[in-house]
């Protein structure tokens, strides 16, 4: 006998042993089968599960558990992200706590070895609760950005693409962040709000004594490196001086004033003080009138020779405070303005970051986008949602160089080496390289190869065909690529999902899935984005520990409609876990009445209504559900399941056989067991890839195979019947409509009524007016109802008339209801209710708590306002009601 309550604690681990040690999740099992391919997006080797984990691979591990059954060779490729500063940061850590012992005290080597040591000791705790969520990733192929075969293909990449003129080295402008000395990506820029100053300067105008150009800037320090100010071309303010000179105070430079589109002439004074080394938008205007470039910074962002002495080896910020001071002694300090902006921090440093001129690597990916573009307009790759399509176009066709090159230890260091005299060599090794050189001089040389690594997203572009073993010819490369579908977020189309296209068209001349998903934002129940600042953080572990691992899955998917971000609670998991408490509790019923054994039954010889119903009713489940997986509407696949097995099969369907279950007919006792079994067993199939543990756990109480290698079911054709669908929902409708008017009534809940019908319409009513019918029970009991009477005339007085389909019946209530002690109850509800929504309109039809509150708030409002309006209408038909019983 199944224990009274499902304990996930006890069996998931046990489960997903069994699950390993049968090799269900191994690929090539099948070579007859069509391939079918997810690559898993690579979690950081530092990294945790967090939620935006958890419905990811919630939702690709529905996927490969839906394809597995439906007899694919499913390849779920599993993996890890060597996350150069966020694992580099974590050893650095870990040294200056042992004894304040930095990196370069060590040495580059034995740096490397102390970060492998670390990888493979503390390394990787995410993929241990990636099985604790139970994905079903084929394990025995995990892969890592640094292990020896995806190193290759990042060796050959780079080398190719340096060749063919795609990768070289440039001097502009990138993401410095002076904790780490290294260039970082957009990703790793976190711009916060900051309430902070907008500085006035006045510059003077060389030879026009007196007369002044005024900028403004919120970085008064960087004005130490400008080298022009600029002014829009058709402003009128400012066109007899285009040309002219200004002297920089402080620093005696005379720079130019140049026209440039960049000035806004309806912003400040109209003019743009510009300093190319240390500002994006002041770089293209630098480069576009050949402006000079001056570093004012060193890597650690105090202030370098570059400067007037005075401020040399000064921190940045005290920098600031130093030129204004001596500004404002100077007069040219025109006024300070208080000013909100963003300001860029470095995500793992927690510094402000500096736009810094630095000689580094780039991609030309301007040449690389131009077919990624094509592809995704041909069609070739869709978006699911399609919106998200926009944003890849957007970037890619405002696509930047992309700088690869980090200044860190831990990555793949770039394969290059310079000569004596500077001269680069790329190759995919140092003995390819010597020879280039010796070559190139005529002799052996010694060669220094570049200190740099590359960009992290540079070998996670390759993760579609790098794991499948590439470069090298690998059958795996042959069978798995391209992959099926990419299960991503949004905010990293730029970063990853475009540069995997843009490398998968270079080297395997196609794209490397033909389906993006862009999941949702899993946000907090208020629907606040989740951060340790706001203290909002949900960890899926505790919710797993909590309530299961299936209760969590299921209420990802469940609320995983597209374009919609998730409002997580812990109130909607728990009432998932009572959905899984409410199919344990039907297997034990079905247990209990031996209706476990499906083995020889045919659904199409049903003789019962009832089983004719449930019959058609699982099959139409099954087109839903399996319509809504494909078209990854995972949202309506989980919510046709919840509806089916809660409502059609635990709420009516076991209820409406009990009779038959406990009557003397025997052949009619054998049909409902067996089609009570055969609709368990479809239930558990279809719900495996939602909740794979107690569907796992339920199966093997009458199998000794696993379900999780089963055959997804398949529709039978004619198995709906439509007079027993219509016998059976007005049956339904009939008993839903008693209790509906009894609950709004408040008709004591023990209290058993007295229902008529008029003669016309008994032949709408036959389960319920035949007492020999076989639901006639059953209804009486769900219903409360304790006799029914034909009438020849109309209702008696006392008789609530409630409309069913086309005829009506009518509920005696009079002498089960003190009808003056309810009318007093509803119009006292009535009027709470509407003094709450006059208080509800109050807030609502104040501008200012509308543009105040936040968003949430006055959503709640609404959505509060709505509520109490439709209880008062239920309140106001219920006292109609009552009227019609005086």
């Amino acid at each position: 006998m199944l224990d009274k309550t499902f304990q996930p604690d006890a069996v998931e681990s046990e489960i997903y042993a069994l699950w390993e040690d049968a090799e269900a999740f191994a690929c090539g099992k099948r070579p007859d089968a069509k391939p079918y391919t997810i690559v898993i997006p690579p979690p950081n080797v530092t990294g945790s599960l967090h939620m935006g984990h958890a419905l990811n691979n919630t939702l690709q591990d529905i996927m490969a558990r839906f394809e597995r059954m439906r007899g694919k060779d499913v390849l779920w490729q599993p993996g890890m992200d060597h996350a150069g500063i966020a694992t580099q940061m974590v050893v650095e850590r870990q040294l200056a706590e042992e004894g304040n012992i930095g990196r370069r005290d060590m040495g580059r080597q034995a740096f490397l070895d102390r970060v492998w040591s670390w990888k493979e000791e503390s390394g990787g705790t995410i993929i241990n609760q990636l099985r604790r969520l139970g994905a079903s990733c084929d394990w025995s192929r995990e892969r890592f950005t640094m292990d020896e075969g995806l190193s290759r293909a990042v060796l050959k990449v780079f080398v190719e693409w340096y060749r063919d003129g795609l990768i070289y080295k440039d001097k502009r402008l990138v993401n410095w962040d002076p904790e780490f000395e290294s260039a970082i990506s957009d990703l790793e820029v976190d711009p916060r709000e900051t309430n902070g100053s907008m500085w006035h300067f006045r510059y003077p105008i060389v030879g026009e004594e007196g007369r002044y150009i005024v900028v403004a800037t919120t970085r008064p320090e960087t004005m130490l490196g400008d080298t022009g100010v600029a002014v829009h071309p058709d402003d009128d303010r400012y066109k007899d001086v285009i040309g002219k000179m200004v002297e920089l105070p402080l620093v005696g430079r005379h720079i130019p004033i140049v026209a440039d589109d960049y000035a806004d002439p309806e912003q400040g004074s109209g003019a743009v003080k510009i300093t190319p080394a240390h500002d994006f938008n002041d770089f293209d205007v630098g480069r576009r009138n050949d402006l000079e470039m001056i570093n004012i910074f060193t890597s650690k962002a105090a202030i370098n020779e570059n400067a007037p002495e005075k401020y040399q080896g000064m921190d940045r910020f005290a920098a600031r405070d130093a030129v204004v001071a001596d500004l404002d002694a100077l007069g040219l300090l025109e006024k300070v303005e208080d000013h909100v902006l963003a300001v860029p921090y470095g995500d793992r440093s927690n510094v402000v970051i500096e736009p810094w001129l630095t000689d580094q690597w780039y991609v030309d990916a301007e040449t690389l986008a131009k077919p990624a573009i094509e592809a995704v307009e041909r069609g070739e790759t869709v978006f699911v949602p399609r919106h998200w399509e926009n944003t890849y176009f957007e970037w890619l066709r405002n696509i930047q160089p992309w700088c690869i090159s980090r200044q860190l230890w831990w990555g793949h260091q770039i394969p290059a080496w310079y000569g004596p005299d500077g001269e680069v060599f790329v190759a995919e090794s140092e003995e390819d390289a010597q020879q280039q050189a010796a070559q190139h001089y005529g002799k052996a040389v010694e060669l220094t190869q570049d200190e740099d690594v590359l960009d992290t997203w540079f070998s996670s572009q390759l993760w579609p065909f790098s794991t499948l073993g590439w470069p090298e010819d690998t059958p795996e490369v042959d069978r798995y690529y391209q992959t099926d579908v990419l299960f991503t977020a949004f905010d990293i189309i730029f970063f990853w999902v475009a540069r995997m296209i843009m490398a998968g068209i270079y080297f395997k001349r196609e794209v490397p899935f033909h389906t993006v998903y862009i999941h949702a934002l899993v946000r907090d129940e208020q629907g606040q984005k989740m951060s340790k600042s706001k203290g909002n953080i949900v960890d899926p572990l505790d919710l797993v520990d909590q309530y299961g691992a299936d209760a969590l899955r299921f209420t990802l998917a469940a609320m995983a409609a597209q374009g919609r971000d998730i409002q997580l609670s812990t109130n909607r998991v728990e009432g998932y876990r009572n959905f899984g408490t409410k199919l344990w509790n039907a297997y034990r019923f079905c247990d209990m009445n031996e209706a476990l054994d499906a083995s020889g039954f045919d659904p199409s010889g049903c003789t019962q209504p009832v089983n004719r119903w449930i019959v058609g009713e699982t099959v139409s489940t099954l087109h839903a559900v399996t319509e809504g997986i494909e078209a990854y509407r995972f949202n309506d696949a989980a919510g046709g399941l919840y509806q089916f097995i809660w409502h059609n099969f635990c709420d009516w369907y076991l209820e409406f056989i009990k009779p038959l279950l406990n009557g003397d007919d025997e052949d009619v006792k054998a049909e409902t067991r067996q089609t009570t079994a055969w609709v368990m067993e479809q239930i558990l199939r279809l719900l495996h890839p939602f909740m794979p543990f107690m569907t796992e756990h339920l199966w093997r109480q009458t199998h000794d195979d696993l379900l999780i290698l089963q055959d997804w079911p398949k529709p039978e054709l004619g198995l709906a019947d439509a007079t027993a669908r219509t016998e059976i929902e007005s049956v339904i409708a009939l008993i839903s409509e008693i209790r509906t008017v009894r609950a709004e009534m408040n008709v004591p809940a023990g209290a058993k009524i007295l229902v008529a019908v008029r003669s016309g319409e008994v032949g709408a009513f036959p389960a319920l007016v035949d007492d020999a019918a076989v639901l006639n029970p059953v209804i009486k009991r769900l219903a409360r109802v304790e006799t029914v009477e034909t009438l020849d005339g109309d209702f008696p007085r006392g008789t609530v008339q409630v409309p069913v389909g086309e005829a009506t019946i009518g509920l005696l209530l009079a002498d089960v209801l003190d009808v003056d002690a309810e009318r007093a109850r509803l119009t006292k509800e009535i009027e709470k209710a509407t003094k709450e929504v006059e208080n509800v309109d109050k807030r609502l039809n104040n501008p200012s708590f509308v543009a105040k509150a936040p968003e949430h708030v006055v959503a709640e409002q609404r959505e509060r306002r709505e509520e109490y309006a439709q209880l008062i209408e239920k309140l106001k038909e219920a006292l109609k009601r009552l009227d019609d019983l005086s």
